[in-house]
């Protein structure tokens, strides 16, 4: 899921005469097609099992500390969503602005008082959140004859502190209205190892898998089609119902693959080749991972480094994404043969809990 990250982040960089949806309109053939899978796969679908994975993971905590006091688990809580509105701060300013982790910190410090809920309030305020991504709204999707906002390429170090600084809190507080509806639903899966035990929910998760990754699908289209150039562009009363749903629907395809996963390590079974122990040490190191990929998206796009975002296309920036993706790959692959933890997997286990990752 790092590899989708990597396309739905790297193609806001590119530099264009006109835009739609974040992506460079009239696109030749090649671009067309590949914008057309990155709207219909990726984008909107991506982060929402993101969201669904950092909820699971806080149910797993909060299971993990057995019998102690709410005041407790809160305050542990706290301490993880401190560290991650910190690292989401440095991260949007110093390298990339549109940094997810700032917002799971903030919604982490809110989110610590739901942990206690009952189920039925978890799942009404998710499908609450759910309905409000999804009404329509006029700042949803773009289209224009700007380019990429001077905080993603910014032309000097002042425009990418300062400026940086203040969007980054703009994000942060924002974000994670985008992302409690899966937050919730995480907590709400991470309580019965839906995840962990896919053998004792098969019949669920193949059809969340199916179900979700169809909705989602279908739900991209009348966007990805756009790209593709089979359907004009929708106009501004259309596409601030069409934009909200893209994304609305998309949420279901995050929960589908998170499902597809469980069920592909359940086929899996025991069996750990090459491929599969690399994945695993990508996903046992993701927060590093992740952050390595804005160092690349800093050094090719940024105007006073390399700037080519004028120079790249939709479908070589998918290809860079691909091999930035891989890149993280052999770096958490090395980093497992020689016994190296991710070194920020270290410092948030060190701030949560006061001791540092056991090998």
């Amino acid at each position: 899921m790092l590899l989708f990250i990597a396309l739905a982040n790297s193609h806001y960089f590119l530099s264009s005469s006109a835009y739609f949806g974040g992506f460079p309109a009239d696109l030749g053939p090649l671009d067309a097609a590949v914008a057309w899978a990155i709207a219909t796969f990726v984008d909107g679908r991506a982060f929402p099992m993101f969201g669904l994975l950092f909820g699971y993971g806080v149910a797993h905590i909060v299971r993990r500390q057995g019998d102690a006091s709410p005041r407790t688990v809160r305050r542990l809580l706290w301490r993880r969503a401190l560290f991650l509105v910190l690292v989401g701060f440095l991260h949007a300013t110093l390298l990339y602005v549109g940094d997810i982790l700032g917002a799971y910190g903030v919604l982490l410090l809110v989110g610590a008082w739901t942990v206690r809920w009952r189920d039925g309030w978890l799942l009404f305020v998710a499908a609450l959140f759910w309905v409000l991504t999804a009404l329509p709204s006029e700042d949803s999707f773009s289209i224009g004859t700007e380019g990429p906002d001077p905080t993603m390429l910014p032309t000097d170090l002042g425009v990418m502190v300062i400026d940086r600084a203040f969007a980054s809190g703009f994000i942060s507080l924002l974000g994670p209205i985008g992302f409690v509806c899966p937050f919730l639903l995480g907590l709400w899966a991470g309580r019965r190892r839906l995840l962990e035990e896919p053998s004792r929910h098969r019949t669920f998760l193949r059809f969340v898998a199916v179900g979700g990754i169809t909705v989602a699908v279908l739900g991209a289209q009348p966007v990805a089609l756009v790209h593709l150039g089979v359907i004009d562009v929708p106009d501004a009363s259309s596409l601030s119902v069409v934009g909200p749903l893209h994304d609305a629907f998309g949420v279901f395809g995050g929960f589908g693959y998170a499902a597809l996963i469980a069920l592909v390590a359940l086929r899996l079974g025991p069996r750990r080749g090459r491929v599969v122990t690399a994945l695993s040490a990508v996903g046992q190191r993701s927060m590093t991972c992740y952050l390595c990929q804005s160092v690349v998206w800093t050094i090719v796009f940024t105007p006073f480094f390399l700037g080519l975002s004028s120079e790249l296309t939709v479908a070589t920036t998918a290809l860079l994404a691909v091999a930035t993706w891989l890149g993280t790959v052999l770096l958490a692959d090395w980093m497992r043969r020689t016994g190296r933890r991710g070194p920020f997997e270290v410092l948030v286990r060190r701030v949560t809990y006061g001791r540092p990752l056991a090998a």
